[in-house]
């Protein structure tokens, strides 16, 4: 795990479209949300870090990941509190919690609180897998994010 600096990635929006999947595009920028049970991630095990998709940022090491049975990613904590920011979200006409990655402002998924998992934090951070990349332990080379 490499510390990151503190940046900010600011692009149009024709300059996402171009370096994104439409499906990243859709989920990353839109705020869509990829169905249950499809994503990548959802049921994986593999011991690494998830970056967001978008940029390269760490997010979420897989330590903190748990099975909540719920067809997306599901974390207890993101790797640190400055590598997300949140949102109020009162669309489909309820309350929730948004979150975004700090250094892209691109949408991950959702988080809940006070469901009772037996997790540390009882929080799920319920993540979209177009969101994020996983790079599994001892993958990481330092560069850009890979496509797919």
């Amino acid at each position: 795990m490499t510390d990151q600096p503190t940046r900010t990635v600011t692009k149009s929006e024709d300059e996402w479209r171009q370096e994104l999947t439409p499906e990243e595009f859709a989920v990353l920028r839109r705020a869509g949300t990829e169905r249950p049970y499809t994503g990548e991630y959802w049921d994986t095990h593999t011991t690494g870090v998830y970056q967001c998709r978008a940029c390269g940022a760490e997010l979420f090491r897989s330590d903190t990941k748990f099975d909540s049975h719920c067809g997306w990613p599901s974390f207890y904590a993101p790797l640190a509190e400055d590598r997300v920011r949140y949102i109020h979200d009162r669309t489909l006409g309820m309350e929730r919690i948004e979150v975004r990655c700090a250094t892209c402002d691109s949408h991950l998924g959702h988080v809940f609180e006070g469901e009772g998992y037996d997790t540390p934090t009882d929080q799920r951070y319920c993540m979209n897998s177009v969101s994020m990349r996983l790079v599994p332990d001892g993958d990481d080379d330092g560069s850009a994010p890979a496509r797919g």
